[in-house]
């Protein structure tokens, strides 16, 4: 066997032994199931209770997006995802079992990289289990609402559907944003007081900025208002970036968290 290969096959192990490790952590404890359950939960709750406090006279413009609506609850759900990302990290560094994971996987950014994806499969899954919810319950709830198009909400809309796998990629997102996060902060609290003031302060700001075209910029580099942009199905003439390139810049932000936490963990102490 040539240097290369047994390299190689060492890589390849020491990647599949960091993902099994991860995927043991968070199995064998009951804190992120919990939040997943609830997640999903609160999604789809969330969602059936704005598409059923809809309301529009009949023959009226409502302006409203009803794939959008029946996804609102996605805005809630990603407190929870934000949550559940911090502690995979952070709950280590508060008990010293970050010392024993880096003793027996002294690759750091493995473990990372093995974090990150056992977090995210996670939220994949439990993510499509609240975004098919929240549609079904819109596609249940809103047809009778009086408001237009309501009773064609269906994933085999290409719009709708681009909404709800979109949502799905959003909740991932926000979960590796928030383990970047935690591994430059690693307090918890702190941690997920960060990742909340990133999501909901840009929204607050573009609030309260009365020039249409600083109000225009905060939103586009907004994680949350940028990303969200995904769930658009009408209107999209109107968004500050188009429905991709929203997510994208979700997607800068997580990847710029994770290169500043592996940046972190590889160069600062345990």
């Amino acid at each position: 066997m040539s240097a290369g290969t047994s390299s190689g096959f060492a890589s390849r192990h020491t990647e599949l032994t960091s993902l099994h490790a991860e995927w043991t952590k968070l199995r064998t404890v009951s804190g992120p199931s919990w939040l997943l359950a609830a997640m999903v939960a609160v999604t789809v709750a969330t969602g059936a209770a704005a598409a059923a406090s809809a309301r529009c006279q009949p023959g009226a413009f409502c302006g409203v997006d009803p794939a959008r609506l029946s996804l609102t609850g996605v805005q809630v759900g990603q407190v929870l995802v934000a949550i559940l990302a911090v502690l995979a990290i952070s709950n280590e560094y508060s008990t010293g079992m970050i010392l024993l994971t880096l003793t027996a996987m002294p690759h750091r950014t493995a473990v990372l990289a093995a974090k990150a994806a056992v977090v995210s499969g996670l939220v994949l899954a439990s993510g499509t289990v609240a975004v098919l919810g929240s549609v079904l319950a819109g596609r249940l709830i809103l047809p009778g609402r009086g408001l237009p198009g309501f009773a064609a909400l269906s994933l085999g809309d290409g719009a709708v559907l681009r909404a709800a796998a979109g949502s799905v990629l959003y909740l991932a997102l926000i979960a590796l944003l928030s383990l970047g996060v935690a591994t430059v902060v690693r307090e918890s609290g702190f941690a997920i007081g960060v990742v909340l003031g990133l999501l909901f302060l840009f929204p607050i700001l573009a609030g309260v900025v009365s020039n249409p075209d600083w109000k225009r910029h905060l939103q586009q580099i907004a994680p949350m208002n940028a990303g969200l942009d995904i769930q658009a199905t009408t209107g999209l003439h109107s968004l500050p970036l188009s429905p991709w390139a929203g997510l994208g810049v979700l997607a800068a932000w997580a990847a710029g968290a994770l290169l500043a936490g592996g940046l972190v963990l590889w160069r600062r102490d345990a």
